[in-house]
């Protein structure tokens, strides 16, 4: 599979330099014949270029029911969009990226205020060069909130996205630069960037997705690399600033290794994610952090079958404890899987993506699910026009 995106050229798995990623995007997706699913499976859009290509995060929902999201490349300049989707499937670029100023190839999915702006990062573009974090009003009006420089410590390639508090503040992770240049947890409040925690190897390295927040204003988040034994690590950054390591994945790998995914959390202070690699199969894991630190290994992936492969990014939660997400790889066409991970441990595949019409790699974003139950999300690559789709899936 090779395509070619203005803007800064294909990133093979989404990470620049990340041998994991170049990994799993050479696995070939083959045509195979499915086994009748209980979830009816739809797709709600198929990207053919010019409304966005390569949707490398999920989707957010309005209460009305419209899907907002981010396309790595495609729109008007080839370097990305916002982009919006209907419930009828009508589909409308939001804004597209023009590859200087205002940032190009945004990565991560985005984050709605009430009055219906959207903020959201990209990891290149902006004055240096090194990413921005945006806004887009309902107008389709962009605005660069900060644009990291990477030659200094504010922090540079931000892959995740960026959470928002009651008082505007956003808050993000940048996968490079920083004091050490191992990436950074930062901090913008009107167009000024804090840098909250630079990472030094130890206490975790590169951080690729972005970060949670609880009520007190500590943040969680996890580093791909970095931590005591070099395999990843989840950490919380309190308001001053104090970084504290909660859990750090060993050299044997059996707890899991390489958490691409942030964490989620419950009300007890649990905390939930996935690794991409490593568990008993060395296929990723559903894992569970708790308040003392202690890691649980909810489930690991084998890659055989269709339990699926490879879950780069995270997990959402409903009130019954059952977790859901999707897998990059595996699945019987081995072009990902969304799947179900109940309180008792127990997979379920509620659909097996085949690498055509409907999509294939579902694995780099979120699920969304809306009060039915419906779950919505985007597949990277395949669909209709070949550049990746929106879906929806129906109990």
């Amino acid at each position: 599979m090779t395509k070619t995106v203005q803007g800064g050229g294909w990133i093979s798995g989404r990470v620049a330099g990340a041998a994991l990623a170049l990994t799993i995007m050479l696995v070939p997706v083959v045509a195979a014949s499915h086994a009748a699913q209980a979830q009816t499976y739809s797709v709600l859009y198929g990207f053919t270029g010019s409304g966005g290509a390569l949707p490398f995060a999920g989707v957010i929902r309005d209460a009305a029911g419209n899907l907002y999201g981010t396309t790595f490349g495609g729109g008007a300049f080839g370097n990305g969009t916002v982009f919006k989707v209907e419930t009828t499937g009508k589909e409308t670029v939001v804004y597209s990226f023009t590859g200087g100023g205002d940032g190009a190839g945004p990565q991560a999915g985005l984050t709605r205020d009430n009055a219906g702006t959207l903020y959201g990062t990209t990891w290149a573009g902006g004055t240096s060069g090194y990413g921005t974090v945006f806004k887009v009003n309902k107008t389709g009006k962009e605005t660069v909130l900060y644009s990291f420089t990477g030659n200094g410590n504010d922090g540079a390639r931000p892959y995740g996205g960026v959470i928002r508090d009651a008082a505007g503040n956003l808050y993000g992770t940048t996968f490079r630069g920083g004091a050490s240049g191992l990436g950074t947890v930062f901090k913008v409040a009107k167009r000024k960037e804090t840098v909250l925690h630079s990472f030094t190897g130890a206490d975790g390295e590169n951080p690729y997705a972005s970060v949670i927040r609880d009520a007190a204003g500590n943040l969680y988040g996890t580093t791909s690399g970095g931590g005591a034994f070099g395999y990843g690590a989840v950490f919380k950054v309190g308001k001053t600033g104090k970084e504290t390591v909660l859990y750090s994945f060993t050299v044997n790998g059996n707890d899991g290794t390489s958490p691409f995914g942030g964490v989620i959390r419950d009300a007890a202070g649990n905390l939930y994610g996935t690794t991409a690699l490593g568990g008993a199969s060395a296929k990723g894991t559903v894992f569970k952090v708790d308040k003392t630190g202690k890691e649980t290994v909810l489930y690991s992936f084998t890659g055989t079958g269709n339990d699926g492969a490879n879950p780069i990014m995270g997990l959402i939660r409903n009130k019954a404890g059952d977790l859901y997400g999707t897998t990059m790889a595996g699945g019987s066409s081995n072009a990902g899987t969304v799947y179900k991970v109940d309180s008792t441990g127990k997979e379920t595949v509620l659909y097996d993506l085949n690498g055509g019409t409907d999509g294939a790699q579902p694995g780099y974003g979120h699920l969304v699910q809306d009060g039915k139950g419906n779950l919505y999300g985007t597949a990277s690559t395949g669909g209709s026009g070949g550049d990746g789709t929106v879906f929806k899936l129906t109990p």
